[in-house]
C-alpha cells in the first residue's frame, strides 16, 4: 500500500491517500485528523450516508478494522474513494474546509496520475527476465490452486444447498452461529437487504436475486388489528449462505 503525502515542506497540514489493488483511497480516520474532526463524528456521518443509500456501502465506502497501538483494541473505520470522500466532504463547513476539501481531491487527482505514469522496461535486463519466468511459474501455480478450491467450492456449493435449500434470516443467522440482529445489520450495509416504506418484512435487492444468493417468497401474517395480510420477505438460498460464510469468515460444515 503506497501512501502519498503532499506538501512535505509545508506547515499545513498533508491530506493522506492511499492505492490499494490500483483503485485509491482515503481513510476515515485520515480524514477525520486531517479536518479537527472527531473520529466517532466522521464515522457516525458516513453510517448515515450508507443508511439512506446502502449501495455506497459496496461502491464507494468499506469498513475497516485497524488496532489501537495504546491499548491494543480493535475499532472500525472506513476507507472511502474519491466519490465517497467529496459526499461525506459535503457536510463538512467552516472558514477553511474548502480550502482542505479541494486539497484532498488534488491528493486524489495526484496518486491517480503517479499510477497512470507508464515505466520503461529494459528486457535486456537477465535479472528481470529471471524475475518475468518466475512470475509466470507463480502464476501457473497460483492457477492451478485456484481451479482446484473452486471444485472444491462447488461440491460444498452443492452440498450446503441440498442441505439446507433456502432458510429465513432467522434460521440463516442460526447456521451462520450468528445473532439475527447481527446478521440483519451486515447484510443491510452490504447491500443485500432493505425494507420498503410501510413493510415490516425484509426484501432482497435485485443483484442479490439474479446472483442467486437470495429468494423472495409471500407469506401470511396478521397486523395489529388481527387483518391476515400478504408480505414478501427475502430468504438466503444455500449458495447465499455459503457467499455470506466467507464474508462473515464463519465455516460451514
Amino acid at each position: 500500500m503506497n501512501n502519498l503525502n503532499l506538501m512535505p515542506h509545508e506547515a499545513e497540514r498533508n491530506p493522506i491517500v492511499f492505492v490499494r489493488d490500483g483503485e485509491v483511497f482515503a481513510n476515515s480516520r485520515e480524514v477525520a485528523t486531517y479536518f479537527d474532526k472527531r473520529h466517532d463524528d466522521v464515522l457516525k456521518a458516513i453510517r448515515k450516508l450508507i443508511a439512506a443509500e446502502p449501495d455506497l456501502g459496496l461502491r464507494n465506502f468499506a469498513e475497516t478494522p485497524y488496532v489501537d497501538g495504546q491499548n491494543g483494541q480493535t475499532y472500525k473505520s472506513f476507507d472511502m474513494d474519491q466519490d465517497g470522500f467529496s459526499l461525506l466532504a459535503m457536510g463538512f463547513t467552516g472558514a477553511k474546509a474548502l480550502k482542505w476539501k479541494l486539497k484532498y481531491i488534488e491528493a486524489f487527482k495526484t496518486m491517480r496520475s503517479h499510477l497512470s505514469q507508464p515505466r520503461p522496461i529494459d528486457y535486456s535486463d537477465p535479472q528481470l527476465l529471471l524475475g518475468v519466468v518466475g512470475h509466470l511459474q507463480s502464476k501457473v501455480g497460483e492457477q492451478a490452486a485456484l481451479l482446484a478450491e473452486q471444485s472444491d467450492r462447488l461440491k460444498k456449493l452443492d452440498r450446503i444447498e441440498g442441505a439446507y435449500g433456502s432458510l429465513c434470516l432467522t434460521d440463516a443467522a442460526k447456521t451462520l452461529k450468528k445473532r439475527p440482529q447481527e446478521l440483519i445489520r451486515f447484510m443491510q450495509g452490504r447491500g443485500w437487504i432493505y425494507k420498503r416504506v410501510g413493510n415490516a418484512s425484509w426484501c432482497g435487492r435485485q443483484e442479490k436475486i439474479v446472483a442467486g444468493y437470495l429468494e423472495h417468497r409471500e407469506h401470511v401474517y396478521r397486523d395489529s388489528e388481527g387483518v391476515e395480510r400478504v408480505a414478501t420477505r427475502a430468504l438466503v438460498t444455500g449458495k447465499g449462505l455459503v457467499k455470506l460464510a466467507e464474508l462473515l469468515e464463519q465455516p460451514l460444515h
